[in-house]
Protein backbone atom coordinates (compact mmCIF):
# COMPACT_ATOMS: atom_id res chain seq x y z
CA UNK A 1 0.00 0.00 0.00
CA UNK A 2 0.86 3.45 -1.03
CA UNK A 3 0.85 5.25 1.84
CA UNK A 4 2.29 9.07 1.12
CA UNK A 5 3.32 12.04 3.89
CA UNK A 6 2.14 15.79 3.69
CA UNK A 7 0.02 15.67 0.96
CA UNK A 8 -1.59 18.73 0.11
CA UNK A 9 -5.27 18.35 0.21
CA UNK A 10 -5.84 21.93 -2.29
CA UNK A 11 -6.88 20.13 -5.67
CA UNK A 12 -8.75 17.37 -3.43
CA UNK A 13 -11.51 19.93 -2.23
CA UNK A 14 -13.42 22.33 -4.41
CA UNK A 15 -13.26 24.91 -2.17
CA UNK A 16 -9.47 24.88 -2.87
CA UNK A 17 -7.90 25.33 0.93
CA UNK A 18 -4.47 24.37 1.30
CA UNK A 19 -4.30 22.42 3.98
CA UNK A 20 -2.68 18.73 4.41
CA UNK A 21 -2.80 15.31 4.75
CA UNK A 22 -0.02 14.03 7.29
CA UNK A 23 -0.52 10.94 5.51
CA UNK A 24 -2.41 10.10 2.49
CA UNK A 25 -3.81 7.01 0.51
CA UNK A 26 -5.80 6.98 -2.81
CA UNK A 27 -7.74 3.47 -3.08
CA UNK A 28 -9.06 1.86 -6.60
CA UNK A 29 -10.91 -1.28 -5.35
CA UNK A 30 -13.04 -2.61 -2.44
CA UNK A 31 -10.58 -4.96 -2.36
CA UNK A 32 -8.39 -3.18 -1.24
CA UNK A 33 -9.77 -0.78 0.43
CA UNK A 34 -11.35 -3.92 2.96
CA UNK A 35 -7.03 -4.35 3.19
CA UNK A 36 -6.38 -0.89 4.21
CA UNK A 37 -9.25 -1.38 6.77
CA UNK A 38 -7.77 -4.42 8.33
CA UNK A 39 -4.87 -2.49 9.69
CA UNK A 40 -6.77 1.04 10.33
CA UNK A 41 -9.87 2.10 10.95
CA UNK A 42 -9.82 5.44 12.06
CA UNK A 43 -9.93 7.08 8.53
CA UNK A 44 -10.80 10.53 6.93
CA UNK A 45 -12.88 9.69 3.52
CA UNK A 46 -12.63 12.10 0.93
CA UNK A 47 -14.18 11.63 -2.90
CA UNK A 48 -14.74 14.51 -5.40
CA UNK A 49 -14.39 16.98 -2.19
CA UNK A 50 -17.26 18.43 -3.48
CA UNK A 51 -19.69 19.02 -0.20
CA UNK A 52 -16.99 19.56 2.70
CA UNK A 53 -15.14 23.28 4.05
CA UNK A 54 -11.92 21.94 5.66
CA UNK A 55 -10.16 24.30 8.14
CA UNK A 56 -7.26 22.67 9.45
CA UNK A 57 -4.76 19.79 8.63
CA UNK A 58 -5.99 16.05 9.30
CA UNK A 59 -4.29 14.34 11.36
CA UNK A 60 -6.04 10.99 10.71
CA UNK A 61 -5.48 8.86 7.69
CA UNK A 62 -6.98 10.50 4.63
CA UNK A 63 -8.34 7.66 1.91
CA UNK A 64 -9.17 8.89 -1.01
CA UNK A 65 -12.44 6.85 -2.63
CA UNK A 66 -11.23 6.71 -6.38
CA UNK A 67 -13.27 3.41 -7.46
CA UNK A 68 -14.80 3.44 -10.92
CA UNK A 69 -16.65 1.08 -13.39
CA UNK A 70 -20.65 1.45 -14.39
CA UNK A 71 -22.19 -1.56 -15.52
CA UNK A 72 -25.86 -2.24 -16.81
CA UNK A 73 -27.48 -4.35 -14.61
CA UNK A 74 -30.56 -5.47 -16.14
CA UNK A 75 -33.02 -3.75 -18.51
CA UNK A 76 -36.46 -4.00 -20.16
CA UNK A 77 -38.29 -2.24 -22.72
CA UNK A 78 -39.20 0.80 -19.69
CA UNK A 79 -36.38 0.59 -17.61
CA UNK A 80 -32.93 0.54 -17.41
CA UNK A 81 -30.80 -0.42 -13.65
CA UNK A 82 -27.51 0.60 -13.41
CA UNK A 83 -24.82 0.49 -10.69
CA UNK A 84 -22.29 2.93 -10.34
CA UNK A 85 -18.72 2.43 -8.00
CA UNK A 86 -18.54 5.63 -6.15
CA UNK A 87 -15.14 6.97 -7.77
CA UNK A 88 -16.81 7.99 -10.88
CA UNK A 89 -17.74 11.71 -11.33
CA UNK A 90 -21.15 12.64 -11.00
CA UNK A 91 -21.77 15.09 -13.57
CA UNK A 92 -19.82 12.79 -16.73
CA UNK A 93 -22.56 9.93 -15.66
CA UNK A 94 -25.21 11.99 -16.04
CA UNK A 95 -24.17 13.05 -19.46
CA UNK A 96 -23.94 9.10 -20.04
CA UNK A 97 -27.34 8.78 -19.14
CA UNK A 98 -28.39 11.53 -21.61
CA UNK A 99 -26.31 10.06 -24.15
CA UNK A 100 -27.89 6.09 -23.84
CA UNK A 101 -31.66 7.91 -23.63
CA UNK A 102 -31.81 6.71 -19.78
CA UNK A 103 -34.05 9.41 -17.85
CA UNK A 104 -34.42 10.36 -14.20
CA UNK A 105 -30.66 12.22 -13.71
CA UNK A 106 -31.22 15.15 -16.37
CA UNK A 107 -32.64 17.85 -14.10
CA UNK A 108 -28.88 17.04 -11.82
CA UNK A 109 -26.57 17.95 -14.35
CA UNK A 110 -23.75 19.91 -13.26
CA UNK A 111 -23.55 18.96 -9.54
CA UNK A 112 -20.17 18.67 -8.27
CA UNK A 113 -18.75 15.89 -6.92
CA UNK A 114 -18.27 11.92 -7.42
CA UNK A 115 -21.78 9.59 -7.64
CA UNK A 116 -20.68 8.08 -4.14
CA UNK A 117 -21.35 11.20 -1.89
CA UNK A 118 -24.91 11.83 -3.71
CA UNK A 119 -27.01 9.31 -1.67
CA UNK A 120 -25.06 11.11 1.58
CA UNK A 121 -26.92 14.81 1.34
CA UNK A 122 -29.48 13.33 -1.25
CA UNK A 123 -28.19 15.89 -3.74
CA UNK A 124 -31.40 17.54 -5.71
CA UNK A 125 -31.64 20.40 -7.80
CA UNK A 126 -34.97 21.96 -10.39
CA UNK A 127 -37.40 19.59 -8.84
CA UNK A 128 -35.48 16.21 -8.98
CA UNK A 129 -33.76 14.46 -5.87
CA UNK A 130 -31.16 11.79 -6.64
CA UNK A 131 -33.58 9.64 -3.99
CA UNK A 132 -36.09 8.96 -7.09
CA UNK A 133 -33.82 7.36 -8.98
CA UNK A 134 -31.88 4.99 -6.11
CA UNK A 135 -32.79 1.69 -5.96
CA UNK A 136 -29.64 0.16 -3.31
CA UNK A 137 -26.20 1.92 -1.66
CA UNK A 138 -23.70 -0.68 -1.54
CA UNK A 139 -21.58 -0.16 1.37
CA UNK A 140 -18.30 -1.28 3.30
CA UNK A 141 -18.90 -1.01 7.40
CA UNK A 142 -15.72 0.05 8.82
CA UNK A 143 -15.82 -1.83 12.03
CA UNK A 144 -15.79 -5.30 10.52
CA UNK A 145 -15.00 -4.60 6.68
CA UNK A 146 -17.69 -7.00 5.31
CA UNK A 147 -20.59 -4.98 2.17
CA UNK A 148 -23.63 -3.85 3.67
CA UNK A 149 -26.21 -2.81 1.46
CA UNK A 150 -28.85 -0.36 1.95
CA UNK A 151 -32.18 -0.10 0.36
CA UNK A 152 -33.71 3.08 -0.83
CA UNK A 153 -36.18 2.98 2.05
CA UNK A 154 -33.17 2.23 4.39
CA UNK A 155 -31.18 5.31 3.22
CA UNK A 156 -33.66 7.12 5.08
CA UNK A 157 -33.73 10.20 2.65
CA UNK A 158 -35.09 13.98 3.53
CA UNK A 159 -34.36 17.16 1.70
CA UNK A 160 -30.39 17.11 1.31
CA UNK A 161 -30.38 14.33 4.21
CA UNK A 162 -29.95 10.54 4.63
CA UNK A 163 -28.89 8.15 7.30
CA UNK A 164 -25.64 8.83 6.38
CA UNK A 165 -25.45 12.24 7.68
CA UNK A 166 -27.13 10.87 10.97
CA UNK A 167 -28.01 7.39 12.36
CA UNK A 168 -24.43 5.49 10.62
CA UNK A 169 -22.22 8.79 10.17
CA UNK A 170 -18.49 7.52 10.14
CA UNK A 171 -19.41 4.13 9.61
CA UNK A 172 -19.88 2.67 6.49
CA UNK A 173 -17.99 3.65 3.58
CA UNK A 174 -20.36 3.97 0.14
CA UNK A 175 -18.91 1.75 -2.39
CA UNK A 176 -21.33 1.92 -5.21
CA UNK A 177 -24.53 3.20 -6.28
CA UNK A 178 -27.47 1.66 -7.99
CA UNK A 179 -30.49 3.61 -9.95
CA UNK A 180 -33.38 2.76 -11.72
CA UNK A 181 -33.43 4.79 -14.65
CA UNK A 182 -36.47 5.28 -17.24
CA UNK A 183 -35.97 4.12 -21.19
CA UNK A 184 -37.91 4.78 -24.24
CA UNK A 185 -40.83 7.01 -22.22
CA UNK A 186 -39.40 9.45 -19.83
CA UNK A 187 -41.09 11.88 -17.57
CA UNK A 188 -39.56 14.80 -18.06
CA UNK A 189 -39.96 18.24 -15.55
CA UNK A 190 -39.59 20.96 -17.03
CA UNK A 191 -41.56 23.29 -15.32
CA UNK A 192 -39.45 24.15 -12.54
CA UNK A 193 -37.35 27.22 -12.04
CA UNK A 194 -35.80 28.82 -14.69
CA UNK A 195 -35.67 25.43 -16.98
CA UNK A 196 -39.67 26.56 -18.88
CA UNK A 197 -38.04 30.03 -19.82
CA UNK A 198 -34.19 28.60 -20.81
CA UNK A 199 -36.14 25.71 -23.23
CA UNK A 200 -38.10 28.75 -24.88
CA UNK A 201 -35.78 30.93 -25.53
CA UNK A 202 -34.45 28.17 -27.21
CA UNK A 203 -38.14 27.49 -28.99
CA UNK A 204 -38.42 24.39 -28.04
CA UNK A 205 -41.76 22.74 -27.19
CA UNK A 206 -40.96 19.68 -27.47
CA UNK A 207 -37.59 18.84 -25.09
CA UNK A 208 -35.33 15.93 -24.98
CA UNK A 209 -33.22 14.53 -22.19
CA UNK A 210 -31.01 16.60 -23.60
CA UNK A 211 -32.68 19.14 -24.20
CA UNK A 212 -33.51 19.46 -20.29
CA UNK A 213 -29.94 18.57 -19.23
CA UNK A 214 -28.50 21.56 -21.46
CA UNK A 215 -31.06 23.87 -20.15
CA UNK A 216 -29.93 23.35 -16.61
CA UNK A 217 -25.89 23.37 -17.84
CA UNK A 218 -26.90 26.90 -18.83
CA UNK A 219 -28.89 28.06 -15.64
CA UNK A 220 -25.71 26.62 -13.46
CA UNK A 221 -23.00 28.20 -15.51
CA UNK A 222 -25.27 31.78 -15.54
CA UNK A 223 -25.91 31.45 -11.75
CA UNK A 224 -22.67 29.45 -10.61
CA UNK A 225 -18.89 29.93 -10.12
CA UNK A 226 -17.28 27.00 -11.57
CA UNK A 227 -15.02 25.70 -9.12
CA UNK A 228 -11.88 25.44 -11.43
CA UNK A 229 -12.18 29.02 -11.53
CA UNK A 230 -13.08 30.19 -8.05
CA UNK A 231 -13.48 28.09 -4.95
CA UNK A 232 -16.56 26.81 -3.84
CA UNK A 233 -18.66 24.04 -2.67
CA UNK A 234 -21.83 25.04 -4.47
CA UNK A 235 -24.88 25.99 -2.28
CA UNK A 236 -23.72 26.28 1.11
CA UNK A 237 -26.64 26.92 3.35
CA UNK A 238 -29.84 24.54 3.17
CA UNK A 239 -33.22 26.44 1.92
CA UNK A 240 -35.29 26.34 5.34
CA UNK A 241 -38.39 24.90 5.69
CA UNK A 242 -40.68 26.94 8.42
CA UNK A 243 -44.33 27.16 9.53
CA UNK A 244 -46.84 28.31 7.60
CA UNK A 245 -47.94 30.57 10.58
CA UNK A 246 -44.13 31.88 10.37
CA UNK A 247 -43.73 32.35 6.57
CA UNK A 248 -47.69 34.49 6.46
CA UNK A 249 -46.22 36.76 8.84
CA UNK A 250 -42.82 37.83 7.07
CA UNK A 251 -45.51 37.81 3.97
CA UNK A 252 -46.53 40.63 5.69
CA UNK A 253 -42.74 42.59 5.73
CA UNK A 254 -41.73 41.30 2.63
CA UNK A 255 -44.55 40.23 -0.14
CA UNK A 256 -42.11 39.28 -2.37
CA UNK A 257 -40.47 36.65 -0.45
CA UNK A 258 -40.31 33.59 -2.83
CA UNK A 259 -41.58 30.15 -1.52
CA UNK A 260 -42.44 27.08 -2.06
CA UNK A 261 -45.59 24.86 -0.72
CA UNK A 262 -43.97 21.54 1.37
CA UNK A 263 -47.29 20.86 2.99
CA UNK A 264 -50.40 22.48 4.71
CA UNK A 265 -48.64 23.42 7.11
CA UNK A 266 -45.26 23.67 6.21
CA UNK A 267 -43.41 26.25 3.36
CA UNK A 268 -40.01 26.19 2.06
CA UNK A 269 -38.23 29.61 1.29
CA UNK A 270 -35.12 30.63 -0.58
CA UNK A 271 -32.21 31.06 1.73
CA UNK A 272 -30.30 32.89 -1.10
CA UNK A 273 -32.95 35.60 -0.85
CA UNK A 274 -32.95 36.26 2.94
CA UNK A 275 -28.99 36.38 2.37
CA UNK A 276 -29.40 38.62 -0.34
CA UNK A 277 -31.70 40.85 1.64
CA UNK A 278 -29.44 40.75 4.32
CA UNK A 279 -26.95 42.64 2.17
CA UNK A 280 -24.33 39.96 1.61
CA UNK A 281 -24.50 39.16 -1.92
CA UNK A 282 -21.37 40.20 -3.62
CA UNK A 283 -19.48 41.04 -1.03
CA UNK A 284 -15.54 40.18 -0.73
CA UNK A 285 -13.83 39.60 2.50
CA UNK A 286 -10.37 39.73 1.17
CA UNK A 287 -9.42 36.72 -0.23
CA UNK A 288 -13.36 35.14 0.61
CA UNK A 289 -16.59 36.33 0.31
CA UNK A 290 -20.29 35.50 -1.08
CA UNK A 291 -20.90 34.99 -4.66
CA UNK A 292 -21.86 38.17 -6.75
CA UNK A 293 -24.60 36.04 -9.15
CA UNK A 294 -25.24 33.68 -6.25
CA UNK A 295 -25.90 34.34 -2.06
CA UNK A 296 -26.35 30.73 -1.42
CA UNK A 297 -22.51 30.02 -2.99
CA UNK A 298 -19.25 31.08 -0.71
CA UNK A 299 -16.10 31.72 -2.14
CA UNK A 300 -12.89 31.19 -2.16
CA UNK A 301 -10.58 33.54 -4.32
CA UNK A 302 -7.54 32.25 -3.78
CA UNK A 303 -5.75 31.64 -0.44
CA UNK A 304 -8.65 31.97 1.96
CA UNK A 305 -8.65 29.67 4.61
CA UNK A 306 -11.40 27.32 5.78
CA UNK A 307 -11.88 29.05 9.00
CA UNK A 308 -12.05 32.10 7.32
CA UNK A 309 -15.13 30.86 5.42
CA UNK A 310 -16.81 29.30 7.98
CA UNK A 311 -16.81 32.37 10.35
CA UNK A 312 -18.47 34.40 7.65
CA UNK A 313 -21.08 31.20 7.30
CA UNK A 314 -21.85 31.91 10.90
CA UNK A 315 -22.36 35.41 10.87
CA UNK A 316 -24.71 35.48 7.72
CA UNK A 317 -26.50 32.48 10.15
CA UNK A 318 -26.42 35.08 13.17
CA UNK A 319 -27.57 38.34 10.42
CA UNK A 320 -30.75 35.52 9.45
CA UNK A 321 -31.63 34.83 13.03
CA UNK A 322 -31.70 38.47 13.61
CA UNK A 323 -33.39 39.90 10.74
CA UNK A 324 -36.04 37.39 10.04
CA UNK A 325 -36.03 34.95 12.91
CA UNK A 326 -35.11 32.28 10.79
CA UNK A 327 -32.34 29.28 11.50
CA UNK A 328 -29.88 28.74 8.67
CA UNK A 329 -28.89 25.49 8.65
CA UNK A 330 -25.13 24.66 6.58
CA UNK A 331 -25.49 22.21 3.72
CA UNK A 332 -21.71 21.69 3.27
CA UNK A 333 -19.85 19.09 6.04
CA UNK A 334 -17.62 21.20 7.64
CA UNK A 335 -14.45 19.27 9.16
CA UNK A 336 -12.22 19.72 11.91
CA UNK A 337 -13.56 23.05 13.45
Amino acid sequence: MNIQQNISLKSYNTFGISVYAKRFISVTSVYELQQLLKIEKDVFLISGGSNMLLTKDIEKLVVHIDIKGISVDQENNDAVYITVNAGENWHEFVLWCVSENYGGLENLSLIPGNVGTCPIQNIGAYGAEVKDTITKVETLNIETGKMVEFSNVACKFGYRNSIFKNDVKGKYIITSVSFQLTKNTHDLNSSYGAIESELASKKIKNPTLRDISEAVIAIRKSKLPDPKEIGNSGSFFKNPIITKTQFLELQKEYPNIPSYIISDTKIKVSAGWLIEQSGFKGKRFGEYGVHEKQALVLVNYGNATGKEIFLLAEKIQTTILTKFGISLEIEVNVFEK
